[in-house]
Parts: C-alpha cells; sequence; structure tokens
C-alpha cells in the first residue's frame, strides 16, 4: 500500500519528469506511422498506377487503425502497464514498415499500415502514453499531458522532410526499411525506463494529494458521461478538420500556389504544439474541463475567420491563429477523463475518446470534400465545421455546469 508520504515522492518528482521526457521522444518517434504514408502519397500512385483517390486509402487505413489501436492498447496499459504497448508498439512499427517496403500490390501495402502501422505500432505511442503520463502528475498534469500529446505535432514537424530526404537519396522502399529499423532500435530500449507500475490512487483536487480522503465525480451514469465526450470528441474534430486536411486545396482554389497552403499548414501544425503547452499551463490553473471550454470557443471562432478572409496575407494569420485556438482541445479531454474517472480506467477511457478524435478528423476531411463537391465552395464547410463545433461546446458547457453537483467526498 502506497503512503501519503510515498506519493509526495513520486507525484510531481524528478523520476516523473524524466518518464515524461521518455514518453515525448517515445512519441515523437512512434507517431511516424501519423506522417510517412501522407509524404509517400505520390509515389505510391506512380509505383503502383493508381489514381489519387485509391492513393490516398493508405492514409485512411492507417488513421482507422490508429482509432481502434488506441482502445486496445489502452486497455493493455490498464491491465498490464504501458511498458507492454510501447514493446508491441516498437515491434509492430518495424514489421510494419518492413512489410510495406516489400509490398507488391496496393492491398498489401494498405495492410501493412491499417494492422502493423496503425493498429497495433503507433496507437501505442499516444493514447496510453498521455494516460499514463497523467498518473505521474498532479500539480503538473496539464503541462505535463500537453507536452506528450506536442510529441505528435513535433513527429509532423520533424519525419516529413527527413523522410522524403531519405526517399529522394535511397528509394521510397529503403526509407521505409529504415524508419521500421529507428523506431526499433529507438522505442525499445526507452521503454525500460517505464517499467515501473504507476500510483492509481491519486486525485487531483485544488492541486494537492489528499490522504484518506477520495474526492471523485459521481455522475448519474459513466456510460453517460463516456457517451458525452466520445461525442463531443467527434465534434471538435469534424470542426478541426476542416482547415487541416483542405487548406492547401482551398489556397488552390483562391489561386495560390500548393506551396503557400502548405506553409500555412505548417505555421498552423508549429503554433498547435505552442497552443498545446499554453492550454496545459492553463489548465493546471483552471482545470482541464475549463480548458477545454476555451479552446473549443477559440476554434469556432477561428473557423469563423476564415469566411470573410480569403487573401493570402490574412490567411496566413488566420491559419495561425487557428493553430493557436486548436492544439490545446485533444489533450484536454485526457484531463477531464483524469478528472472525472478512476485512474485504474485512465488508458481505456481515454482511448476511447481519442478514437473519437480520429474519427471526426477522417469523417471530417471526407465530409468537407463532399460538401465542397455538392456547393462547388468551401464557404459551407466551413460553417459546416462551425456546426459542429457549436455541437462540442454544447457538450462542454452542460459539463461544466453538472460537474459541481457530481462532486463528492467518500
Amino acid at each position: 500500500m502506497i503512503t501519503h508520504s510515498d506519493l509526495g515522492k513520486i507525484i510531481d518528482s524528478n523520476y516523473a519528469w524524466t518518464r515524461l521526457t521518455v514518453a515525448v521522444l517515445i512519441c515523437t518517434v512512434g507517431s511516424i506511422g501519423f506522417w510517412s504514408v501522407v509524404v509517400v502519397l505520390p509515389i505510391i500512385q506512380a509505383e503502383f498506377g493508381i489514381d489519387r483517390s485509391d492513393a490516398a486509402f493508405p492514409y485512411l487505413a492507417t488513421l482507422a487503425g490508429f482509432a481502434a489501436g488506441g482502445i486496445i492498447m489502452g486497455r493493455l496499459a490498464d491491465r498490464f502497464g504501458i511498458i507492454l504497448p510501447i514493446i508491441l508498439g516498437s515491434v509492430m512499427l518495424f514489421l510494419g514498415y518492413i512489410t510495406a517496403a516489400h509490398a507488391t500490390s496496393l492491398w498489401q501495402f494498405v495492410l501493412a499500415h491499417a494492422i502493423f502501422i496503425g493498429l497495433f505500432g503507433s496507437s501505442a505511442t499516444f493514447g496510453p502514453l498521455i494516460a499514463d503520463t497523467s498518473l505521474w502528475f498532479n500539480k503538473h498534469r496539464g503541462i505535463a499531458v500537453a507536452l506528450v500529446a506536442s510529441g505528435n505535432y513535433l513527429s509532423g514537424t520533424l519525419w516529413p522532410p527527413l523522410l522524403q530526404y531519405a526517399i529522394d537519396e535511397i528509394g521510397w522502399r529503403q526509407a521505409h526499411i529504415g524508419i521500421g529499423v529507428i523506431c526499433l532500435i529507438t522505442i525499445l530500449p526507452l521503454s525500460y525506463f517505464l517499467r515501473r507500475r504507476p500510483p492509481l490512487n491519486v486525485n487531483k483536487t485544488q492541486n494537492s494529494i489528499i490522504p484518506n480522503i477520495e474526492v471523485k465525480f459521481t455522475p448519474p451514469s459513466p456510460i453517460l458521461l463516456q457517451g458525452l465526450l466520445v461525442v463531443a470528441g467527434l465534434s471538435c474534430c469534424i470542426a478541426m478538420s476542416m482547415p487541416q486536411v483542405h487548406l492547401v486545396a482551398y489556397c488552390g482554389d483562391l489561386g495560390f500556389a500548393a506551396q503557400r497552403g502548405a506553409e500555412m499548414l505548417s505555421i498552423m501544425l508549429g503554433l498547435g504544439i505552442i497552443s498545446r503547452l499554453l492550454s496545459g499551463i492553463v489548465a493546471d490553473r483552471i482545470g482541464g474541463l475549463s480548458a477545454l471550454f476555451l479552446g473549443s470557443t477559440l476554434q469556432g471562432f477561428a473557423l469563423l475567420l476564415y469566411l470573410p478572409f480569403d487573401g493570402l496575407v490574412s490567411l496566413y494569420i488566420v491559419s495561425g491563429v487557428f493553430g493557436l485556438s486548436q492544439g490545446g482541445i485533444v489533450p484536454s479531454y485526457a484531463l477531464v477523463v483524469r478528472d472525472m474517472f478512476p485512474a485504474r480506467e485512465a488508458a481505456t477511457r481515454i482511448g476511447l475518446v481519442f478514437t473519437a478524435t480520429q474519427i471526426g478528423m477522417a469523417t471530417g476531411g471526407w465530409l468537407s470534400g463532399e460538401i465542397y463537391d455538392l456547393t462547388g465552395s468551401y464557404q459551407m464547410a466551413f460553417l459546416n465545421g462551425y456546426a459542429w463545433n457549436l455541437v462540442n461546446l454544447a457538450i462542454v458547457v452542460w459539463l461544466l455546469f453538472n460537474s459541481r453537483r457530481w462532486l463528492t467526498k467518500i
């Protein structure tokens, strides 16, 4: 039994910050599964003689595998600790990229990404890691979770240019083999530092660990609460996907070079890292649910800015504002789950919400394209994103008003 004195030596300790550093490194390396398939898309199209929509299918398959894998790996982490899914993920990433490198048809390439890279690989290095990190922090939980979540955006900043350089120098197949080897020789040794199981009898209330008094949320139905968080995650990411997925194409429609759209997207993701860190700091002061409300409100405002402003300079500015607004939303869900559910269920429940966010990103990207095909413009697609953002905001407001009624002490 861990005593209150022992908890004081573990939570927010130097060891906890060491684990956090390792987690950020693992997330940065393991999130390669998110980005490599985007970089290689035109090469795969030429390699297998397929059209652009078929070439984009590996991305959808990877995202679907990642979404489902978040639940599976989260469940493993809750039961056996984070080290098992991390080890499994590193091995699966290695096998996945080796398999993809030897693919002789599109379906082989798709299966490698969906099963090895998405379902059992990269999924282990995001949601479960965030959940595990949240168990080692109390006072600084918000910024700790934000730092780990930023590993995904950092991966998107570092990997694509490195991968493109490798493809240009040695070809895409050899580059994929190299990725697999890098994932294995970096993530596997780093997992050693995560072997210690976290304490599970820690609750965050007024930034302190309270001995002998457990403070928790007891909503009328935990299933209802989980369902609302899933719908909220789905809704906010349908809204979020509109600029992230279609910004380059939108710039092309306005007569700007695709490179300008790519630069705007890079600015958006880069400022998204800053947004996540700032959101974590804010969450440590006002709580995860309030931080989620703030992020959702700002995201809705930023989405509306795309409607009146379509000049080149103004789009750079609006994209930057959007990046600063939305980056902290997804990590805030992890904080809300930690505040409202038992710690022993953290990885599974966070995985469920993060799965919904990935489904939202995939659905929103597709839905915006369909709206564009029907209307010939992205204006209605932006309004559709804003409508979904209002759904998210309504749920968050309802939770804010009712959460205090559910607070009990036993």
